[in-house]
C-alpha cells in the first residue's frame, strides 16, 4: 500500500474547493480576495495561498462547473517588457530641456 496522501480524496478535495470559489466569486459575487478568506479560514481550513494554488491549477486544468468556465483573469500582474527604440527616434536639446528653474519652484509657472 502507497504512503501519504490519497489521490483521489485530495483531487475530490480540490475540485470541491474549486466548486466552492465559483459558487461564491460568480453566483454570490463575493470579491476575489473575499471569498479566498472564507475558503480558507471557514470551510477548508488551508491557507490562502494553497487555495489559490489550487483554484489556479484548476482553471488551468480547465475544469468547469456545471458545464460554466471561470476564464482566465486578464490581469496577472505587473510584467516588464522592454520597450523597442525607434529608428532615428533622438530628442532635441529643446525637448527635453525642463522648465524647472533650480531654486525657484514657482517661477517656471509664470
Amino acid at each position: 500500500m502507497a504512503r501519504g496522501r490519497d489521490k483521489d480524496l485530495v483531487n475530490t478535495r480540490n475540485i470541491r474547493i474549486y466548486e466552492r470559489y465559483y459558487y461564491w466569486t460568480e453566483v454570490k459575487r463575493l470579491r476575489f480576495d473575499d471569498a479566498l478568506q472564507r475558503l480558507s479560514s471557514e470551510e477548508f481550513f488551508l491557507s490562502e495561498s494553497r487555495i489559490m494554488q489550487i483554484i489556479r491549477d484548476m482553471i488551468q486544468a480547465g475544469v468547469t462547473v456545471d458545464g460554466k468556465r471561470i476564464e482566465k483573469p486578464l490581469f496577472t500582474g505587473f510584467k516588464l517588457t522592454r520597450r523597442a527604440s525607434s529608428e532615428g527616434a533622438t530628442l532635441s536639446s529643446e525637448q527635453t530641456k525642463s522648465t524647472y528653474v533650480e531654486g525657484k519652484l514657482f517661477e517656471c509657472l509664470e
